[in-house]
């Protein structure tokens, strides 16, 4: 087996082995395999077949997935001049910005147990406790701004 075949094998498990972690943490399954595929493509952009190829899935499973993805935010359409295949590709503002800045979840998560903490009989402890809960998510939702500007600051300073 040549190198470049090891090489892109290697890349390859790894980059499933990824998918499933961010899997295990609750990212749908088909778009977190999808999106660790367009990471760690050279251009970070691939067409849907060569996303089936590469994640040996079915054309509506890629769709699926890359649908998802686009909703979310990860990924956009790419047109390509004088072919019918668009390609899917990385956003340039990083998938970081993406996943903390221009998301909602902290927040939405927040508005989610305030609801569930309404439910319960004032005074007790489930509803102290479901109330902490949404104050976590409004104190991270808070602080991502900064944290991600910290993490720009410190990708700069990386030579």
């Amino acid at each position: 087996m040549s190198d470049a075949a090891v090489s892109a094998e290697a890349v390859t498990a790894a980059a499933e082995r990824a998918a499933a972690g961010f899997a295990a943490a609750g990212f749908p399954k088909m778009p977190a395999r999808a999106l660790l595929a367009l990471v760690a493509s050279e251009d970070g952009s691939l067409t849907a077949a060569e996303l089936g190829e590469r994640l040996g899935a079915s054309a509506a499973a890629v769709s699926g997935a890359v649908r998802y993805l686009q909703t979310v935010g990860f990924v956009h359409r790419v047109a390509r001049p004088g072919s019918r295949r668009d390609l899917y590709a990385l956003h340039d503002d990083e998938w970081y910005v993406v996943s903390m800045r221009n998301s909602p979840i902290y927040e939405k998560l927040a508005e989610l147990t305030d609801a569930t903490a309404e439910t319960l009989p004032a005074g007790s402890a489930a509803r102290a406790r479901v109330a902490e809960m949404a104050r976590f998510y409004r104190f991270l939702n808070s602080r991502m701004p900064g944290l991600l500007d910290d993490w720009e600051n410190e990708r700069e300073a990386e030579p």
